[in-house]
Formats: structure tokens, C-alpha cells, sequence
């Protein structure tokens, strides 16, 4: 699975062209994927990021909802309706849609934000308005992560 650190604010331009940062590719190839998936955020003023291996995933979640459900129905929609797969140049550029441009406010420049196992494309004065925030609640909060020891690995001949 991709693992996307750090934060990157590459420029985009007229074509709505933007470099995906090298570490982002890397994972992603890793993945068998050359691109990127992106959907915009229904949370956030920004766009979903991740790879192919991810959304199976979050496909995966959706099937424990009640077939034709409200729930399910406006969770399909907003992922995986919107979702575009963006496959890179040979410079490592992606075209990002206008529609997904205008959602995130995206002008000169984009940031590519590492969440883990997911990213987000932010415009860049909008995610330093963003972290301050989210820095400042945390700093209040003091949220704390359970830390689990890894699986063991199978004894013997046992099966797992």
C-alpha cells in the first residue's frame, strides 16, 4: 500500500498542468498505478487523493451498508461517481479537471498534502489556514494514538 508523507506545493500551469511530487509517483508505481485517483473532498476545500489499491478499499466499505440505502447510494456518488483517474506524463504531470480546480480554489500552485495512505491537493493559502487551525486544536486537545505492536508472525506450520 502507498504511504504519501510530507507536504509539496508545485506549480501548476495554464493547462491546469501540476507535477505530482516524486515520492507520491513512487509509491503509487509501487502500486501498479501511473497516476493518480482524485475526487473532491466533501469536507474539506480540497481533493481526496490515493491510490487504486485504496479505493478498492473504500469499495470495500461501502458493501457493508444496506444495499440502495441512503447512506449507500450518497457515498457512492460522491466517491467514486466523482472520482477520475489521472495518469502522469513522462515529466510526472497530471491534468487536473477544471471542475476539481475551481472546487479547491487551485491558481499558480498546488499543494500535495501526505495523509498516510491518502493525500490532498489544496490550494496553498487555504492549507496554511487549515493547519494553523487543526495545529492549534490538537495543541488544545492533546489527541493521543493507540500504538498497536504488530501482528505476529504464524508459529509453526500454523495457519495464520
Amino acid at each position: 500500500m502507498a504511504l504519501f508523507l510530507s507536504t509539496f506545493v508545485n506549480k501548476v500551469d495554464r493547462k491546469g498542468r501540476v507535477s505530482v511530487p516524486a515520492s507520491f509517483r513512487t509509491a503509487l508505481a509501487s502500486s501498479g498505478l501511473a497516476g493518480i485517483v482524485v475526487y473532491r473532498s466533501f469536507i474539506h476545500p480540497c481533493a481526496e487523493g490515493c491510490g487504486l489499491d485504496f479505493m478498492e478499499r473504500l469499495s470495500a466499505s461501502t458493501e457493508t451498508l444496506d444495499l440502495f440505502s441512503a447512506e449507500q447510494e450518497e457515498l457512492s456518488a460522491l466517491i467514486f461517481a466523482d472520482a477520475r483517474q489521472l495518469a502522469w506524463d513522462p515529466e510526472g504531470r497530471v491534468v487536473l479537471p477544471e471542475d476539481l480546480i475551481a472546487h479547491v480554489g487551485i491558481g499558480e500552485s498546488a499543494s500535495f498534502v501526505g495523509k498516510g495512505q491518502t493525500f490532498q491537493l489544496w490550494e496553498p493559502e487555504a492549507y496554511r489556514a487549515h493547519e494553523a487551525e487543526i495545529r492549534a486544536r490538537a495543541l488544545r486537545n492533546r489527541p493521543t494514538l493507540p500504538l498497536r505492536p504488530p501482528a505476529a508472525p504464524p508459529r509453526g506450520g500454523e495457519a495464520p
